[in-house]
């Protein structure tokens, strides 16, 4: 499972915005100004992070984005799930795959399963709260 640059840019931005603290939409210029990604790229990040349920978006004078849930109610494996085809370290486990013939006498599906477990657990125990939080903690973010 490799992350790719939209799953990893969808996590810059929701914590970007979850940082901003703000009542306001932030524009999407702003946010690519701030982030250094191409804006022509950050619209089809967030138009995906809109359709999954994370940020809301307002076009017009006062428009952009924000955040529609509290940043410690989005965990890191949602919105992956969300940005990335796949995260599952095999497709046999991918969700809507056709049974393999080989599952029954498979020595390693159930090393499989374990890692895609580990994976899920861990990514799920972060939120975009506890990324954004790190840096009050003097940490930085790179993503």
């Amino acid at each position: 499972m490799m992350i790719s640059t939209r799953g990893r840019y969808a996590l810059r931005v929701l914590v970007y915005l979850a940082e901003q603290n703000a009542e306001r939409y932030i524009t999407l210029n702003e946010i690519a100004d701030q982030q250094e990604i191409s804006e022509k790229y950050l619209e089809s990040i967030v138009k995906m992070l809109v359709k999954g349920g994370f940020l809301e978006g307002q076009r017009g004078k006062g428009g952009g984005y924000h955040l529609i849930r509290g940043a410690e109610d989005m965990n890191v494996y949602d919105i992956l799930q969300t940005m990335e085809e796949s995260v599952v370290p095999v497709a046999c486990l991918e969700e809507g795959s056709k049974p393999c013939s080989r599952a029954t006498d498979c020595r390693t599906l159930p090393m499989w399963k374990g890692l895609n477990e580990v994976v899920k657990n861990y990514l799920s125990g972060f939120t975009i709260h506890d990324l954004a939080k790190e840096k009050d903690s003097g940490f930085d973010y790179i993503i």
